[in-house]
């Protein structure tokens, strides 16, 4: 418990030193007006000067000039001293006192910005410059002292922080300091994370270091996009974060909002998420698909998108109400006019027809979003998947691989005819989208019917089939999809009697000559991929 947390501290001398010059004149001017004593680096205190503010260059307090280009600025006793040293300390007093050195209240920095840095360019000379190191080291000296030093890390807080220094006449609350302490921490750190990222890339790229087993201790660099209604539950908070160390504009979160004044939730970002990953799956067509609680519910292919839509509109209508619909084309106005007076949470796609976009955006509660900088900027991205677990995390690449064409093979009698290899094709690449146990019955371009997240695959094939009936499409010539093996028979006696007509699933069951001996016998077709999708 810290004894001291009633105290206030007042400011009298503060370092400048910042990169990012937003606020920074304003700032400094309200310092000088409290009378706060302002030392700087030479590009800060160059615009100080010139902006007739009142400061003293490090350079001449410290006796010492920077030097290595700038490498070397505020890394001198006199000011680390200036900051750490301990007020109630008579010995630092002593020692402060005969080595001339000033006490420093306040410091305030922004470092070099690695992370935009690295994501313009990969040249690792360029990034290595953009490494502060005086920055951090005088930001974590401050933060450990923060019970007598104020650092400050984003121009966001000079507002605030200049009106209470006003109110209190040039005082700071300990709980304001406590506050900076933490947010100035949590900087460096991300700071670190995102440069280890960096060059754990370069390490895994150039083959000094394999990726996997990844490092030992894992750190990672977010940065809050914005705070969040609730999470899953009204009575659960909840936010939103960039990965810094990620390419520019690749989080959904970031994506433009077009039309639409109600804020994204917490859920219409997972599913907004959830359709933009089909969207890229799905990207060599004119294809619609339809997100209900991140599962695919509908998807369609067609000539045109308007086709694709009403497609996937036609596999479960019941559950598209409410949906997330995700286009893999700019929408156009007959699209927009198909889905105008439908109930419609949110749309995502990579652009919009004016008049398209126009009447979308007449139901103000419904979200449009232009997804055209998210996919192309995730496009090449290899990314990471967390997920926490009770005092701690699971960490895995993302399941980026569609499948290995040399694993794949035909295992049944019957070849599959190119209409049906089609319809495997994108039952397989929707199935790896569905929660597991997933099944999807598909024709060459329509989602059919769906069985997600049963504890039975058979179970699953159950709801697939119910699905289809339920929305009145015939499941005769229909394929049908599974993420991992088939363990029994039962799915594929299930399939042949309602007519479906091929099958393909990762096999690698301990009965696989069952299930391809059960298939055989409808005059079916089965195509073992050697890949699982599982999505828990």
């Amino acid at each position: 418990m810290d004894t001291r947390s009633k105290l206030a501290v007042r400011i009298s001398r503060a370092l400048i030193s910042v990169y990012d010059k937003d606020g920074v004149l304003e700032f400094a001017r309200g310092l000088r007006d409290l009378g706060v004593e302002l030392l700087s680096t030479g590009g800060t205190a160059k615009l100080l000067n010139e902006n007739r503010i009142a400061v003293r260059e490090i350079s001449d307090y410290t006796g010492f000039p920077e030097i290595l280009g700038g490498r070397v600025k505020s890394l001198h006793p006199k000011i680390h001293a200036g900051v750490l040293y301990r007020r109630e300390s008579e010995e630092d007093q002593r020692t402060v006192a005969e080595l001339g050195i000033s006490p420093i209240d306040m410091v305030v920095v922004n470092l070099y910005p690695f992370e935009k840095a690295t994501q313009e360019s990969q040249d690792v000379a360029y990034a290595v410059e953009n490494i502060d190191v005086g920055g951090p080291t005088m930001i974590r000296a401050a933060a450990k002292n923060y019970r007598d030093v104020a650092v400050i890390v984003d121009p966001k807080d000079y507002t605030t922080i200049l009106a209470e220094l006003r109110q209190g006449n040039g005082l700071m609350s300990n709980s304001t300091r406590l506050r900076l302490m933490l947010k100035a921490f949590e900087r460096t750190a991300v700071y670190d994370a995102v440069i280890s990222a960096f060059f754990a890339r370069l390490a895994a790229a150039t083959g000094v270091r394999k990726e996997w087993p990844s490092s030992e201790r894992l750190a990672l660099g977010f940065e809050k996009i914005r705070d969040l209604r609730y999470g899953e539950n009204p009575h659960q908070m909840a936010a939103v974060y960039r990965d810094l160390a990620a390419a520019q504009g690749s989080c959904i979160a970031d994506a433009r909002i077009a039309a639409g004044e109600k804020e994204l939730s917490y859920t219409n970002i997972l599913d907004a998420d959830a359709a933009c990953a089909l969207i890229k799956d799905l990207s060599e067509d004119s294809a619609t698909i339809i997100i209900k609680h991140t599962n695919p519910c509908g998807a369609g292919k067609g000539a045109s998108l308007v086709e694709s839509c009403r497609k996937a509109l036609a596999t479960d209508p019941v559950s598209a109400f409410g949906g997330v619909y995700g286009f893999t084309r700019p929408v156009d106005i007959e699209t927009a006019q198909l889905l105008a007076d439908k109930f419609v949470e949110l749309v995502v796609a990579p652009g919009y027809d004016p008049e398209a976009l126009k009447l979308l955006g007449e139901k103000k509660n419904r979200r449009i979003l232009d997804i055209t900088q998210v996919l192309k900027s995730s496009a090449a991205q290899r990314e990471k998947g967390l997920r926490r677990i009770q005092g701690g995390a699971l960490y895995q690449d993302t399941d980026q691989m569609l499948y290995d064409k040399e694993k794949m093979r035909v295992v049944t009698k019957r070849k599959p005819t190119p209409d049906e290899e089609e319809a495997l094709m994108f039952g397989w690449r929707i199935v790896r989208r569905v929660k597991s146990n997933a099944i999807v019955l598909s024709s060459n371009k329509q989602l059919i019917g769906v069985g997600a997240g049963q504890m039975s695959r058979v179970d699953s094939c159950r709801i697939a089939l119910m699905k289809a009936g339920d929305a009145g499409l015939s499941v005769k010539g229909s394929v049908m999809a599974s993420d991992a093996f088939l363990p029994f028979r039962d799915s594929a006696d299930l399939m042949g009697k309602a007519g479906v007509t091929a099958i393909i699933q990762p096999g690698g069951s301990m009965r696989d000559s069952e299930v391809i001996r059960a298939a055989d016998e409808y005059g079916m077709t089965m195509e073992f991929t050697g890949t699982r999708h599982f999505v828990h």
